[in-house]
């Protein structure tokens, strides 16, 4: 008989063992009974070709439309050229050398499933040498499989070296001999909840006999999904009051109610509700853990601003991290310049009530960081502004109240509590984390309740709109040419354009030769330079630059002594040049949805309206040309948010920059799953209230262990 911990090559033998572990990392039974189907194909129906992606390993279920023989150019043999279709769009299989059986086979009308890479040739979707299995013309069943699939086909996610069928045998083989799986579900709970036990379910999500058990399986097992991860964050809520929080209430007189005296400019209605909320959070012992989470150009700096000065009126220090040298000093003269004589504590000129602000960073001069770490040691700094810098072991705080975390899916769990035991006295300091897009780490702590969460949809008065357009160079490559004519026209208007590239160009070359590499900032730069932008000013930004070149160039690009800036993502955020008024973005289908988001709002933000040209080589009909399709439809970056859920779906949404490996949700879904999740919220906060440890409850605890890795494991035991 077979246990879920078995190693497969016990079970299966050890050749399809090792193609499991080689091209998927599924080495034991309970990792291949995780390995759900990505979809089922319902007997007679097709699947949609739509959506495909360059690069990625399809299984399609599609009809032979045509088969056709041509001789090689180059070389002698042949090509057997297919075209299987959905109904609606077809795709190219061309298999190489004299297969004379296949012509036989691969007959007009014939139906299977086919499955290899997606390739483009002659900017068409193509697949080299697919594997396929046909379904038997008499029975209308794929002749190798059992009589089960007749009405229902698992279609599992495949690789090169392992096909969706063998999976589906594999699957079968262990199925046929799985002793009884222990439940980690309580009874009770399974019985209050309609939900069947875990082996039948694992059973029925391979080989369902209706589409209603079907659904009752994966109903049972996003409860597993959805209760392990309110377990995870019902014990981080558990930790993160444990201590109490240092009280910041508001003060008369203080520098707060000065810098709000002094602001030029009306706050929006939003920003005057969010920053109520935190000036009571701030005045509790209780330690607030607060998700701010606004449009890109919302206002979200000044609402953190307000908040940081009524800790230091409190005789606290605030802190501000940053994902990057260059936002960090960017927020720190930001900071500086929206203060004026309120940021110059201990300079001449400064006001009564001053406080300082202090940059540290990890790339600063010895001199530098020394006065640096005493002012933030010493208290002399009231508001601390730096990188991951301040998280390190040597870095002291004098009486850390408040810490803010900018663009907090930079940061792992680990990095942002780090800060979060900073506090005097056995206090947690306050955490308010903010981004600009929500993005699935962000949605997933939103929905769950992992933090409480206020939201800025209201831009300021003075921003411009922005209208995006994908620029297809494969299919229009003379559109690449007047993109960069209208970049020009827009420099001779007085005005400045940023051009973000995927890679540095230091880097050491691919082992992959099937895909040209990422346009680089260093090898695009000079070419533009000899080019199209021949004449205009041009700079270099990316994030191996040292700090001081980072620096000189964007105070160069901020005070107009450069006309265009070509750098990597280190502008993506908090970047502030009003006279920018276009972002041009190679390859951007090598970026997110709430990447690209976040780009874009680097243009707009002064009184001339900002354009975006998105340029890629994708193709039309595959999935990544409708995500650029939805970027450039929309500037509302809550529902692009939506849109990068579902395309990246719910597997990251621990994320591997907290855990060091992904997690392992599989079918939860956050769009569609809220009902799951508020049941096993409610539940989960009841179990550890009383029992934070999980000791008494083992299955629950493995449950967790199922879906997040030791590691992860591990820390929330230490938290």
């Amino acid at each position: 008989m077979t246990e879920l911990s078995d190693a497969l090559t016990r079970v299966l033998g050890a050749k399809t063992a090792k193609a499991l572990d080689t091209s998927l990392g599924i080495g034991t039974v309970a990792e291949l009974l995780r390995h759900y189907p990505r979809r089922y194909a319902r007997r007679g129906e097709l699947t949609d070709i739509a959506g495909l992606e360059i690069g990625e390993h399809a299984t399609v279920l599609a009809r032979v439309e045509r088969a056709t023989k041509k001789p090689m150019r180059q070389r002698r043999g042949s090509i057997l050229e297919v075209t299987i279709t959905d109904g609606q769009r077809r795709l190219s299989c061309a298999f190489f050398g004299n297969q004379a059986w296949r012509e036989r086979e691969l007959r007009p009308g014939r139906t299977g499933l086919f499955a290899g890479k997606v390739n483009a040739f002659r900017n068409t979707l193509q697949l080299a040498n697919p594997e396929y299995e046909l379904i038997d013309p008499e029975s209308d069943e794929i002749s190798t499989m059992d009589s089960f699939l007749a009405e229902i086909i698992p279609v599992y996610p495949a690789a090169a070296g392992i096909q969706s069928w063998t999976i589906g045998r594999a699957v079968r083989q262990v199925l046929d001999t799985l002793d009884p799986v222990e439940d980690p579900l309580p009874e009770r709970l399974r019985e209050r909840n309609g939900l069947g036990d875990l082996h039948e379910a694992l059973r029925q999500i391979h080989r369902p006999e209706s589409w209603e058990q079907l659904d009752e399986a994966r109903e049972r097992l996003k409860w597993d999904e959805a209760m392990a991860v309110q377990l995870i964050f019902a014990q981080r809520r558990h930790s993160a009051v444990s201590r109490p929080a240092p009280a910041c209430p508001p003060k008369p007189g203080g520098v707060a109610a000065a810098f709000d005296e002094k602001l030029p400019f009306e706050l929006t209605e939003g920003q005057r509700e969010v920053g109520e909320a935190i000036a009571a959070d701030l005045a509790s012992e209780h330690p607030m853990n607060r998700l701010l989470q606004g449009e890109v150009g919302s206002g979200k700096t000044i609402v953190a601003l307000r908040a940081m000065l009524q800790a230091v009126d409190a005789g606290r220090q605030a802190a501000m991290l940053a994902p990057t040298e260059v936002l960090a000093a960017q927020h720190a003269r930001s900071l500086r310049e929206m203060l004026g004589d309120l940021g110059q504590a201990g300079e001449l000129g400064s006001a009564d009530n001053a406080t300082r602000i202090t940059l540290l960073t990890g790339s600063m001069s010895a001199k530098e960081r020394k006065q640096a770490l005493l002012d933030t040691a010493s208290g002399a700094a009231g508001i601390v502004v730096g990188t991951h810098a301040l998280i390190q072991e040597h870095v002291t705080f004098a009486d850390l109240g408040f810490v803010v975390v900018d663009e907090q899916h930079r940061f792992g769990v680990e990095q942002r509590d780090a800060l979060r035991s900073r506090g005097a006295d056995s206090t947690s300091p306050h955490v308010l984390v903010m981004t600009a897009t929500p993005i699935p780490r962000t949605v997933a702590m939103t929905v769950y309740g992992d933090l409480e969460t206020s939201s800025l949809r209201e831009l300021p008065a003075g921003r411009s709109p922005i209208s995006t357009s994908v620029v297809p160079v494969a299919e229009k490559p003379a559109w690449l040419e007047r993109a960069w004519q209208r970049l020009v026209e827009e420099v001779g208007k007085g005005h400045q354009a940023y051009i973000v590239c995927p890679r540095i160009g230091d880097e050491p070359p691919s082992d992959k030769s099937d895909k040209r590499p990422p346009i680089a900032v260093l090898d695009l730069a000079p070419q533009l330079a000899e080019g199209p932008l021949n004449g205009l000013r041009i700079g270099v930004l990316h994030g191996r630059l040292p700090s001081d070149d980072k620096d000189a160039v964007m105070r160069a690009f901020s005070t107009g002594k450069l006309d265009v800036l070509v750098a990597t993502t280190v502008i993506e955020v908090g970047v502030n040049v009003p006279n920018a008024t276009v972002m041009m973005i190679m390859d951007a289908d090598r970026f997110g949805v709430s990447q690209l988001h976040q780009l874009r709002g680097r243009v707009g933000r002064g009184n001339v309206p900002g354009l975006c040209l998105l340029v890629t080589d994708a193709l039309d009909g595959t999935s990544t040309r409708a995500r650029l399709a939805a970027v450039e439809s929309t500037l509302d970056g809550f529902e692009l948010s939506k849109l990068d859920l579902e395309l990246r779906r719910e597997g990251d949404i621990l994320g591997a920059a907290q855990s060091g490996k992904r997690s392992g949700l599989k079918l939860l879904s956050l769009l569609e799953d809220e009902d799951v999740i508020a049941r096993t919220r409610a539940v989960a906060q009841q179990i550890v209230a009383s029992d934070p440890k999980l000791a008494g409850h083992p299955g629950l605890a493995r449950l967790v262990s199922d879906v997040v890795d030791e590691e992860r494991a591990e820390f929330l035991e230490k938290s």
